[in-house]
């Protein structure tokens, strides 16, 4: 029996997959296995099983699929948003934000007001990671203080950082989906916020019926209203349309400027800092690299066509286009335990399913978005739920009952493909 040339140049991916995901499944730790290795030991196999060329022109199509100007221009920002986030924090913006967001609703109020104060810092830092770090201590003190099932007051935190890591203009899902599929953060904001809106808005009111007769509660701190002015410049210069990096520079000076303004750090402190966040995106920029030159030896082999007839084999319409970019992303997602990670991987084959069947790019890269968030948010062994559970001391199981948000963020995501909406861009 012929095996489909197509399949073969597909298995770095299975490869890739296989080295992970059993190896994960096998010491009963998603973590323990460096993504990065995986990639690796994936990228020197489909290196090695291209045929017909010299190894030095193998090496330097990997290259030149590493060195694509998406994937160069992905790794600016990454660096840019890894310095912005690492400042504000050690400036204090997080604490500032937190204190502003809870101080706004009163304490019958306060399961959606921390529900909100999440989707404020996620949105406003672009990291669900760092806004579950931020908050879960003060949801889990809270919950201490007012007789909440601690497992609850966590999920309400874990859902608002999700509704952030999807929307915000600093994410790196937003920026990797938008960069893949070629459309600006902008366009690709105005998709997403209507879709998953009504789903905040849904899960919202249910904290706020679940709250009606908790007492009030003074929990908040002092609000210190200049540290959170590099939150607020970022959000309105992304929303006017500047550049993404242009924005995060602007971001990073401002932090600078008030931390040393408010003797929160000196000059090397600000420095160290920045250094600080962009070492922190070093792996995810080697993945980067190495998931670039991997796809594009797949597709010099034929793997990208391939995936792309096996998964439209019944695809007729836009409808099932989108099915299949959602599909495609989620598992892949399962897979990788990393929301980022999966927009990278399967990002491009993605644009190819939208091109063939005249999906709106700014669709695409919502669905790339929302579903790789949705996946991520509710797997027990995702760096979110594993997070947030070790900072409360309870089961990961025992979080993902109470994740109202993520799971009503996809089903409004998928209702969109069904549904057709927003219909401007379907």
């Amino acid at each position: 029996m012929k095996i489909d040339k197509g399949l073969i140049a597909l298995s770095p991916l299975l490869v890739f997959l296989g080295v992970y995901l059993i190896t994960s499944l096998c010491i009963n730790d998603f973590y323990k296995m460096p993504i990065s290795v995986a990639f690796l030991i994936s990228s020197v196999y489909a290196v090695a099983i291209t045929r017909g060329i010299s190894i030095n022109k193998r090496i330097e199509i990997f290259s030149e699929g590493a060195s694509e100007k998406n994937i160069v221009l992905m790794i600016w920002i990454f660096i840019l948003a890894g310095a912005f986030a690492q400042a504000a924090k050690t400036m204090g913006a997080i604490d500032a934000a937190v204190n502003l967001t809870l101080s706004i609703l009163p304490g019958n109020l306060l399961l959606a007001g921390i529900f909100v104060a999440s989707c404020f810092v996620s949105f406003s830092i672009g990291t669900s990671v760092g806004t579950i770090v931020a908050l879960t201590p003060v949801a889990v003190g809270i919950a201490e203080h007012t007789g909440i099932e601690i497992p609850f007051i966590v999920a309400v935190v874990t859902g608002g950082a999700f509704f952030g890591d999807n929307l915000s203009f600093i994410s790196d899902t937003t920026i990797a989906a938008t960069r893949t599929q070629s459309c600006t953060m902008r366009d690709k904001f105005k998709v997403n916020f209507l879709i998953v809106v009504p789903a905040a808005a849904i899960v919202f009111l249910i904290y706020v019926f679940a709250g009606a007769d908790m007492p009030v509660s003074e929990s908040h701190g002092e609000i210190e209203w200049l540290k959170i002015v590099p939150y607020l410049a970022v959000i309105g210069c992304a929303m006017a349309g500047i550049n993404v990096a242009t924005v995060l520079i602007i971001g990073i000076v401002l932090c600078a400027i008030i931390g040393l303004y408010s003797g929160s750090f000196d000059f090397f402190g600000c420095v160290g800092a920045m250094g600080e966040g962009i070492s922190g995106m070093g792996e995810l920029i080697i993945i980067t690299l190495m998931a670039g030159g991997m796809l594009e030896m797949i597709r010099v082999n034929g793997g990208i066509d391939c995936i792309i007839r096996l998964l439209t084999r019944n695809v007729s319409s836009k409808r099932g286009g989108e099915l299949s970019i959602a599909l495609l992303v989620s598992l892949t997602n399962c897979c990788t335990a990393n929301n980022t990670v999966a927009i990278i991987t399967v990002g491009s084959i993605a644009k190819k399913i939208a091109g063939k069947y005249g999906i709106d790019p700014r669709k695409a890269a919502s669905i790339l978005d929302t579903f790789s968030c949705l996946i991520q948010g509710i797997i027990p062994y995702g760096a979110q739920i594993l997070t947030a559970s070790e900072l409360a001391g309870i089961s990961p199981l025992s979080i993902i009952t109470y994740l109202y948000y993520p799971f009503l963020m996809g089903a409004f995501a998928l209702l969109s493909i069904l549904l057709r909406f927003p219909r401007k861009y379907s």
